[in-house]
């Protein structure tokens, strides 16, 4: 059965709006919590389970944890889900440095979503992915890499919020965790 009540763990007020925006039209009452919880290094998908775990087990009841990924496709997908520490390192404006001295500029933005029920309970993952490439910055410069990330002539920060909802990486993986939360109804 779907959760009524949902703790969203995050304290990155941008990542929240999205998600709220995103999540409006079903019945889940999102909450957010910030929790410091330690990464596991590894593939998305066991950085996403083992943070899903943590939170179950500190907030004792149902999770939504998230991590997002930016791939590069010159670097078989690095930094990926390390992108955080290189854009702190470099900044967004020097960001779209790293791939200077390649042709191919491709990138995917990733993002993993995982649910669970509570302590003990299976991690459920969602995941959503959007091809791009990397751009010196344009847009706004205060949520994360998006002023670097370009998608069919724009980057996500020149882009509306509700348009980028629509084709982003969180927006998908979003979509599929609102098909499955009608499915457990």
């Amino acid at each position: 059965m779907a959760p009524k009540e949902l703790n969203f763990i995050t304290g990155n007020k941008n990542k929240l709006k999205e998600v709220q925006a995103i999540l409006s039209e079903t019945s889940v009452k999102l909450q957010s919590q910030s929790l410091d919880l330690p990464e596991l290094q590894g593939t998305i998908e066991d950085i996403t389970k083992d943070k899903c775990e943590r939170a179950a087990d500190i907030v004792k009841g149902p999770v939504l944890v998230e991590d997002t990924c930016l791939c590069f496709d010159a670097f078989d997908e690095l930094p990926g889900p390390y992108v955080k520490w290189f854009l702190k390192a470099l900044g967004v404006h020097q960001f779209h440095k790293l791939l200077a001295g390649f042709d191919d500029k491709s990138a995917q933005a990733v993002c993993t979503f995982g649910y669970c029920e509570g302590p003990g309970h299976e991690v459920i993952i969602f995941q959503g992915r959007t091809h791009g490439k990397i751009v010196e910055a344009r847009g706004p410069t205060n949520f994360g890499w998006d002023a670097c990330f370009e998608y069919e002539g724009q980057t996500y920060a020149e882009m509306r919020g509700d348009e980028k909802n629509k084709i982003s990486h969180r927006g998908k993986a979003l979509e599929k965790l609102k098909e499955w939360l009608k499915q457990e109804v």
